[in-house]
This record gives C-alpha cells, structure tokens and sequence, in this order.
C-alpha cells in the first residue's frame, strides 16, 4: 500500500471537512432565527394541553402570541388566573382580573320529560344523527340529542350524558369550548363561573308546540321578564334569555318561572 497516496487522501479529507464545517458555520450564523427569551418563558408556564380554547393553534401559537403583545397575559383558559399571574411577572405586566368561565347546556330535556318519536339506531354521534328525520329521535328538534359527541371533545372528563342530556361538571370545567363546537344543536355556551340563574332550554317553538314535545321547555310566557328589577332577562324569539352582566343573582326569575327552567344553581 501507498503510504504517501493514504497521507494525501487524509489531508484532503481533512481539508474538505475544514471547509465544510466553516461553510455551515457561516451559513447558520447568516439563517439563524432569533429566539425570543420571553415567548420561550412564556411557553414554559403554559399547561402544554394544546386544546386551542385560547383561539390560537395550540401552546406554541399562544405563548408567540402572548409575547408579541398579540394576547393577553391570562389568554389560557386551562392555566386560568395562577398561569395568567406568572405570564405578566414574565412580561411585567398586569395580570387583568377575568372571571372563570364554564360550558352550560341549555336543554333540561331528560328521557322522562321529552317525547320521542322513534327509536333510533345508527351511529351514535350527535353531528350524524341530525340527518334523521326531524332532525333528531326526540319530539323536542332544538334539544340534546344524548349521543356524547361533546363528551368525546372534552379532554378534561367535564361533560358526561345523564339521562339523555348532556351535563357540565363546572369544577373540572376549564372553558376550552371544544363541546361548544362539537355540539350540532349549538346547546352549549360558555357563562360565568358565578352565574347561578341559566336558562336551561334552547327552544324557540310556542308554548304549546314545546309542551307537546317537552315538559321541561320554556313557553314564553315572560313571567320571568316581569320579575326582574335589573332589566337582566329578555325573550328572543320565545325563549328567555338572561344578561349576565345585568343579572344580580336575586333569583326572582327562577321562584316565578311555571315551567322550572330556569335553572338555579350554587
């Protein structure tokens, strides 16, 4: 073997290996991105659920967000009030006070209270049901349908189906609104932590079309308006419909309400 063909390929190789290394050191110094030590600070705080109820495409999209002065600091409805507080000692800003929020879903249609027209048999998902004639198995087109597909949304185990509706545990609740948009019907919104007066139906029908689908749907009787000393509680469409903003909590809605609808809650 040549040792002096071997000594001159180790050179080149070397050499090559030389230039290479300061060609893409070069390179990288010329494309690198500028990290932003707050958005990576920020990102840190945040729970990582990636559950998009800030509005944003997941932590990442937020904490970009947040950084650039594109988002509150208290954006993240998973990390909530503690979260938001440690973002704006980050930013050295002030964390603004914003009330908790929960999914609620207006219908109080349970399997003993509201009729139903056939049995249905087919997928269990709410989106493909509403195909079915009427729109659902149930007498009551506006209600909840039952088949869970906002409890398969949830990925905090807040929403389960109790005797064919759908129902919110509000401790566990962090108002991302995946089951808000899951649900077809448009039943559930998301209302104040301290909200304890809510509407629980969805129904615009007359009164006499709802009691012969429902038992437990609002007639439009607007008992409820008249009760009211804080202008907090309106029909639309022959449904009431509370102002939260306005509503002082006195429970005067609920007492006078004929139909029990108005949910009244601790």
């Amino acid at each position: 073997m040549n040792i002096m063909a071997i000594i001159i390929a180790a050179a080149v190789i070397a050499v090559v290996g030389i230039v290479v290394g300061i060609g893409l050191g070069l390179f990288g110094e010329k494309f690198k991105v500028e990290v932003d030590e707050k958005e990576l600070a920020v990102r840190e705080e945040l729970p990582g659920n990636n559950c998009g109820g800030c509005g944003f495409a997941g932590c990442d999209a937020l904490a970009k967000a947040i950084a650039a002065g594109e988002a509150p600091a208290n954006a993240c409805p998973v990390g909530g009030a503690p979260v938001g507080e440690k973002i704006a000692a980050i930013l050295g800003v002030s964390a603004d006070a914003a009330e908790k929020k929960v999914a609620f879903v207006r219908c109080k249609g349970s399997c003993g209270q509201t009729k139903t027209l056939y049995t249905y048999t087919g997928i269990e998902d709410c989106a493909k049901a509403t195909v079915v004639p009427g729109g659902s198995p149930k007498a009551c087109s506006y209600g909840c349908m039952g088949f869970g597909s906002c409890v398969k949304a949830c990925q905090f185990d807040a929403i389960h189906v109790i005797d064919g509706v759908a129902a919110v545990d509000k401790e566990k609740c962090v108002a991302c609104g995946k089951c808000v948009a899951a649900c077809p019907k448009g039943l559930i919104q998301l209302v104040p932590y301290s909200a304890k007066h809510l509407v629980q139906c969805s129904s615009h029908d007359k009164g006499k079309d709802v009691k012969a689908a429902c038992q437990a749907g609002c007639i439009g009787c607007t008992l409820c308006t008249r009760q009211c000393e804080s202008d907090a509680i309106h029909m639309d469409n022959n449904l009431a419909v509370i102002d939260y903003e306005k509503c002082t909590n006195c429970g005067k809605c609920s007492a006078k309400c004929p139909a029990k609808v108005i949910l009244e809650q601790e």
